[in-house]
């Protein structure tokens, strides 16, 4: 009975506005009591370690966030401070002493430098297997946030690969976007008072934080974070102080809430989709016209003189009609399913204009699709200082309109994750049951029910 009741994990809608604490809070929330199991072979730590197969690997894990969710920026900055951490802790003791621990008072921390460690089982209950604590509670008030020290650190910010024309160009623009960051005049205070100096200068990885502040932090960056403004100025207001992976907490506490609580379970359930949205429609709408064919079919047939075995016509397109309309409401195909495969996205298959002369031009049906002919932009979604994740300039945008070949131009690739096509296996499974249990108990009441002799064969024949 478990698959005949099973649930894919609810969709979890977005919240209006900038994202605070208190409304990730209220996300995972819901998140947890309404939360479907999802296999742990599918878990969050094993799809961004990269450990899940096709269709739930990172990448795929991120183009969906680009192209459906439209807020990758969560997933690029956490897999960024993920990794900044490590290099952080693998810094010499003496270097990370630069860069103290910062406290969400707006203090630092007297507390012995350590790794920020997960949780224990015991704090897992807010949410669930995921780990994450949400006991944190929203800062009631904006934070200090002392401008003319910010931009004193960032004027007299050096990289040490700074080695050409370039380069400098590169700093002096950083530091011109941080004075309009902070609302002040556009000026550079490095040529304004070239003796500016800041203890946050000699502080490790100091470049690199303030690549971050220009790329996800200030405003009308690139992949700018949808924070609160009072979480915005504490970020800023810590990492004008240190460089410590601390100086991001608020950041990312809301950041990884919505991806754990919102953006996984919702991309969990659109993996389990083996066709794309607009087949599925199709799909939905020609089963449905074949169960309202089967009805209108059986109450004609029922009102007239004709004998009861005319009614078993009726049944095939009732009980086809059914499972397959049960299966496309949830995006499974059952041709697909029985190929197991499932269709490309739209950005894979015309991810160049040469797979998409091939996809339209291409009349044999064989399925091998090569993924190496997706192309597109792989490094620039996996690189954290790579361009906006806008697509409007992408190929497929344009080439993916016409409604037929949204429909019928669509290639096949197959499904490597083995849970995910067990999770599909069941929903079949369990699309025939509910069919059947609605169907068989319909047509039986039809075959039992005596011929009325209402309508004569004038009245229905034509």
């Amino acid at each position: 009975m478990s698959v005949l009741f099973y649930k894919r994990p609810d969709y979890v809608p977005k919240l209006p506005g900038p994202m605070s604490l208190t409304q990730s809070e209220i996300i995972a929330e819901k998140t947890h009591l309404s939360r479907t199991p999802i296999p742990a072979k599918l878990s969050f730590e094993n799809i961004v370690q990269n450990k899940a197969q096709t269709p739930c690997t990172l990448q795929d894990f991120l183009e969906y966030l680009v192209y459906v969710s439209h807020d990758a920026e969560n997933l690029q900055f956490w897999l960024w401070l993920q990794d900044y951490t490590k290099r952080f802790y693998a810094d010499s003791p003496a270097e990370r002493s630069l860069s103290p621990p910062w406290s969400t008072a707006g203090t630092f921390q007297r507390t012995k430098d350590v790794p920020h460690q997960p949780p224990k089982s015991a704090d897992k209950s807010r949410f669930g297997a995921s780990g994450y604590n949400f006991d944190q509670q929203e800062l009631s008030a904006t934070p200090r946030f002392d401008k003319p020290s910010f931009i004193a650190g960032t004027a007299n910010t050096q990289w040490s690969g700074a080695h050409s024309a370039e380069d400098a160009d590169g700093q002096a623009e950083l530091k011109r976007q941080a004075c309009r960051l902070l609302t002040l005049p556009d000026i550079d205070p490095w040529d304004q008072d070239p003796k500016l100096t800041s203890p946050a200068a000699n502080q490790p990885h100091r470049y690199e934080i303030d690549r971050i502040i220009s790329h996800y932090l200030s405003s009308d960056s690139p992949r700018e974070l949808n924070l609160s403004p009072q979480t915005r100025a504490a970020v800023l207001d810590a990492l004008q102080h240190t460089t410590h992976p601390s100086g991001f907490s608020p950041a990312c506490d809301i950041v990884e809430s919505t991806l754990r609580a919102r953006s996984y379970p919702n991309f969990i359930r659109w993996s389990l989709r083996n066709v794309n949205e607009p087949r599925a429609r199709f799909i939905r709408r020609i089963s449905v016209a074949h169960v309202v064919l089967a009805v209108l079919m059986a109450f004609f047939l029922t009102l007239s003189d004709e004998s009861r075995g005319w009614r078993l016509w009726c049944v095939p397109l009732l009980l086809i009609g059914l499972p397959v309309a049960i299966a496309a409401h949830k995006g499974i195909c059952f041709f697909t399913h029985s190929s197991k495969s499932r269709n490309l996205r739209p950005w894979e298959q015309f991810s160049d204009a040469a797979a998409f002369v091939k996809s339209i031009d291409n009349d044999d049906d064989d399925d091998a699709y090569s993924m190496a002919d997706r192309g597109g932009n792989k490094s620039a979604l996996l690189d954290p200082f790579g361009p906006s994740n806008s697509y409007d300039h992408e190929l497929w945008v344009e080439a993916y309109r016409k409604w037929w070949q949204k429909v019928f131009s669509t290639r096949n690739v197959r499904v490597q994750d083995e849970t995910l096509r067990s999770i599909q296996k069941g929903i079949v499974i369990q699309s025939w049951l509910w069919g059947a249990l609605i169907g068989v108990p319909f047509m039986v009441l039809v075959l039992a029910l005596p011929k009325a002799g209402v309508l004569g064969k004038h009245d229905y024949y034509w």
